[in-house]
């Protein structure tokens, strides 16, 4: 099974296509999630009956020789079926190619393999894009600083009228440097005056304009205006050196975006009231594949990359209905030399599918409800 969930950055004013990419790319990582399991057990001959995108009401159907293929009307994963879950299944209780029976380390690899896919895929996505985009070589920097998000509405940077895309060029009229220098700066000065008034100018667009805008004090004590930053500058590339380069630094690449990601789970658990909002369903994935597709569609590598890594992460945890779930259910069958009784094994994964799909209904209301032209039908 797979679920999503991120925290990222959004823009604003991506057009059809764009966003027509970025549903393709959230499609693909499920399919490859989905079809690491279907393979795992084909390659073990172990029977399959369904293989889904989606979850919910069934909006196409295939039926082949022994899986039905589906896509479904919820977008919050999908899963792949087996016989030994659908109780109208005419194939033996005692088949050995029902994945019950057989043993603790085939079922292991199952489960396992739709995490692996997509972290195989991810790295494979890096490679490709180093090697279509050739190797960063540092940046041609401007002066200011992007705001590619605004991490919440109630944020003190939203109350500003601060928006997705502005460029921060001075902070109390103190001009920021066309340097890598620039984000401290503002970091700094942010993080130094909580509850003091600062006087951010703007670059919007071909429109310069100044706001006023109050740090709050994070748990650090440090000033927070609720915005990500990211320099402003154009980056510069070169060719690699020889192909070993291009995957020395796609695993390089590929472990610092596993330990951001871990990371802002870390977060999310330590400082939940300051991180929930920046947790992200399939429409604000949608929406920041899109802008990123519509800034530069080569971009959308390294973001399928990050999401595909994230969707590995989220699904390889021990919770119900989860991946990692089930492996813990293997573990304690391990342990235990025999497996947990049924019913019970059945109730956690119902009541957690049923938490899964709550939440991500949730999400889907939450973010579309704050999606832009969504706003203004509310106003």
């Amino acid at each position: 099974m797979s679920v999503l969930a991120i925290s990222g950055a959004a823009g604003t004013g991506a057009n059809g296509f764009a966003y027509l990419g970025a549903i393709g790319v959230l499609a693909l990582l499920i399919v490859v999630h989905e079809l690491g399991h279907f393979l795992a057990a084909r390659t073990q001959g172990i029977r399959v009956s369904k293989f889904s995108i989606g979850f919910g009401p069934v909006l196409w159907r295939y039926q082949g020789p022994e899986t039905e293929y589906a896509l479904r009307a919820i977008p919050l994963g999908g899963f792949v079926g087996f016989p030994d879950e659908d109780p109208d299944s005419n194939i033996p209780a005692d088949d050995p190619d029902l994945l019950q029976n057989r043993p603790l380390w085939d079922r292991a690899i199952v489960i396992s393999a739709g995490v692996i896919a997509n972290l195989i895929f991810a790295y494979l996505l890096l490679v490709l894009q180093l090697g279509i985009v050739g190797i960063p070589d540092g940046i041609r920097y401007q002066a200011g600083v992007v705001i590619p998000q605004i991490m919440s509405e109630t944020s003190p940077a939203a109350q500003a009228g601060i928006k997705a895309g502005d460029v921060v060029v001075a902070i109390d009229s103190q001009p920021l440097p066309a340097s890598k220098t620039a984000i401290p700066t503002l970091m700094g000065r942010i993080q130094e005056h909580p509850g003091q008034r600062l006087a951010l100018t703007l670059q919007r667009g071909a429109q310069q304009l100044t706001v006023s805008v109050t740090p709050e004090p994070g748990s650090d004590g440090k000033g927070r205006i609720g915005v990500q930053l990211f320099p402003n500058g154009m980056p510069i590339y070169r060719r690699p050196h020889h192909p070993l380069e291009l995957f020395t630094l796609a695993a390089t690449e590929f472990q610092n975006i596993f330990e951001q990601i871990i990371q802002g789970l870390g977060l999310l658990v330590t400082h939940f009231r300051d991180t929930a909002a920046q947790v992200s369903g399939p429409v604000k994935i949608v929406e920041i594949g899109a802008n990123i597709a519509q800034a530069d569609a080569f971009s959308l590598l390294p973001f399928a990359a990050f999401i595909s890594i994230n969707l590995a992460i989220i699904n390889i945890l021990p919770l119900p209905a989860l991946d990692g779930g089930q492996l813990l259910l293997l573990a304690v069958e391990g342990v235990r030399g025999k497996p947990l009784p049924t019913a019970f094994q059945e109730g956690v994964m119902q009541t957690g599918l049923v938490l899964l799909l709550s939440l991500g209904v949730f999400l889907i209301v939450r973010d579309t409800a704050q999606l832009a032209w969504v706003q203004r039908l509310l106003q």
